[in-house]
């Protein structure tokens, strides 16, 4: 596994439209070229998009066994915050923290719902840790987006 933390932006594209509407559970996106040099699996972070203010975040990195992927990997990031209107098109800065588990199947929806959930909670309280909590106000969320790279 890389490093962590790792800096990532990328501009949220559409997904496969699971997340949202079976899951309930919306997701931002990212298209695949920006797919952060991370093992698969879930990470929790820091995200925010555009200018933003600074919010919690879960990330999903994998092929989504649950679905059956094998032609596209995917980055799908968890924001835990309500925001008012979707943002496609947006470019969302994300740091990943910390690691919660590698990706794996479930054999239901409720099953993935879950442990979905649990993995929200378990990114809540480890952001909550005072070294996770110093880089929320870290200079990567004010740098403008042409003075940055992936990986960062």
């Amino acid at each position: 596994m890389k490093r962590l933390p790792y800096f990532c932006l990328g501009k949220v594209v559409r997904g496969f439209g699971r997340c949202s509407k079976q899951l309930g559970i919306p997701t931002a996106n990212f298209p695949e070229q920006v797919i952060p040099d991370l093992s698969p699996g879930i990470y929790y972070g820091w995200a925010s998009v555009g200018n933003g203010d600074v919010h919690k975040m879960v990330l999903s990195i994998g092929w989504n066994p649950c679905y059956k992927n094998t032609k596209k990997k995917s980055v799908e990031t968890y924001i835990i915050h309500i925001f008012k209107e979707d943002f496609y098109g947006e470019i969302p800065s994300i740091v990943s923290t910390g690691y919660i588990r590698p990706e794996k199947n479930f054999s239901s929806v409720d099953a993935l719902i879950s442990i979905i959930q649990d993995n929200i909670e378990e990114a809540k309280r480890q952001q909550d840790l005072p070294e996770h909590m110093k880089l929320k106000k870290d200079n990567f969320f004010h740098i403008p987006e042409n003075k940055i790279m992936n990986g960062h």
